[in-house]
């Protein structure tokens, strides 16, 4: 029996001594972000990818009855609509459809957050204009809000990132839809459901552009198809028989203004090699640009550079622990913070709890008692105290009220008497 016991023993103490392995998961799977993953990680887009089947109706439904409305026409042997005016509508649809899925399927440069936050530099004790609480979910650290760097002889101030605990690279920003610092942050995309960014920006310029050559040679070659027809027949006549020319070209002259300005603007942003953040927030206009390389460079940078590799490997495996654990304990003290606030105003309202060390708090020792005392001792005209609502009982007897109720209707009904 005692060997068997010891065994037992020996087998409990081996259990405890091993220590659990941890949870493996992909870094997409419990990614903090507000993003959504498909094939396994391989593919990223924003919250709002939804709206990507709408711009898809929206580019591929014109183009489609275009590119149906030259079959028929070859069929019918017109010299207009033919095989050359097809192919190239076609192609210049599949590249703009390509081009708007490299867009809004890839990382556009994501900054990877940090587990815990950054330590202190400068001195904790130090109390400057410029020192503040970065980080209130961890009222222990203090560091300066912005720092300073130098980029090409000019100063710029990079700030910090409550979310992502870290100093944002020079032209990053946080999305608030996406919830990503992302590296050269120029907007939010709705129509294409992802942030624009370092990776994908130069995808986006040729999606906006291709997007505008679709809308002109569609409204040109329906114009061209409406006024071939009226050699044979009256404009108005011709317009009748041609309704989808119509379409087209009421369709594509809505479209081309917003796409076309779109293009015109973006092609300003990069001769100047702003982003729209930048244009709309700093007004580079007003002081010099430090990343102006001039046109031929910064066309050099945009197009003929070679993508930087994405900062994050969505697909490699992560400790799940060590995300629970920086989730966990970057909100706890926040969630202190929140208790120890209700506790105190408990202690205001109920008047019955003390603070930790047993003290009257700061506020209720504040507070004037001489006018309530007064009120409370005070005396009516025929000497009998004062009724006071603090003192009154919290679940009286149904009898004694009745018996009150009833003298006090006697009372009054003597009063009348008299």
């Amino acid at each position: 029996m005692k060997k068997r016991m010891g065994g037992e023993e020996q087998k409990t103490c081996s259990s405890k001594d091993v220590a659990p392995q941890p949870k493996l998961r992909r870094l997409y799977q419990v990614w903090q972000g507000s993003n959504r993953f498909l094939c396994g990680g391989r593919m990223i887009f924003g919250p709002d990818a939804g709206s990507l089947f709408l711009t898809i109706l929206l580019i591929g439904g014109p183009a489609i009855t275009f590119c149906i409305q030259c079959i028929s026409k070859i069929e019918e042997h017109d010299r207009i609509l033919g095989y050359p005016v097809f192919i190239v509508g076609a192609t210049i649809t599949i590249l703009d459809l390509v081009f708007l899925f490299l867009t809004s399927g890839r990382d556009p440069g994501i900054v990877p957050r940090n587990l815990q936050p950054p330590e202190s530099e400068d001195s904790f004790h130090m109390n400057t204009q410029s020192m503040e609480w970065v980080n209130g979910r961890s009222p222990q650290l203090r560091l300066p809000r912005t720092k300073d760097i130098r980029i090409n002889g000019h100063s710029i101030k990079v700030k910090y990132c409550d979310t992502c605990l870290l100093y944002r690279p020079p032209r990053a920003s946080h999305c608030s839809i996406c919830n990503n610092c992302v590296q050269r942050f120029d907007h939010h995309c709705p129509w294409v459901g992802q942030c624009i960014g370092l990776r994908n920006y130069r995808f986006f310029f040729m999606f906006i552009s291709s997007s505008t050559f679709l809308c002109m040679y569609v409204f040109v070659f329906s114009w061209i198809n409406i006024l071939e027809q009226k050699r044979k027949d009256t404009l108005w006549r011709a317009m009748s028989k041609e309704v989808l020319s119509v379409v087209l070209i009421v369709y594509c002259f809505i479209a081309v203004w917003f796409v076309g300005g779109l293009t015109v603007f973006h092609f300003y942003l990069i001769c100047t090699n702003q982003t729209t953040y930048e244009n709309f927030r700093y007004r580079y206009d007003k002081k010099e640009n430090p990343y102006n390389k001039g046109l031929p460079r910064n066309f050099r940078e945009l197009f003929l550079s070679k993508i930087p590799p994405s900062l994050n490997n969505f697909r490699e495996w992560v400790a799940e622990e060590d995300f629970i654990e920086s989730v966990g304990g970057s909100s706890i003290p926040h969630l202190k913070a929140i208790m120890s606030s209700k506790e105190k105003g408990g202690d205001i309202e109920m008047g019955s709890k003390f603070t930790s060390d047993g003290q009257v708090p700061d506020i209720l020792q504040s507070l004037d008692y001489t006018g309530i005392e007064d009120k409370l001792k005070g005396k009516n005209a025929d000497g009998g105290i004062m009724f006071d609502p603090f003192f009154y009982p919290m679940s009286p007897n149904p009898k004694d009220m009745k018996q009150n109720f009833n003298a006090g209707n006697e009372a009054h009904a003597g009063e009348r008497n008299d």
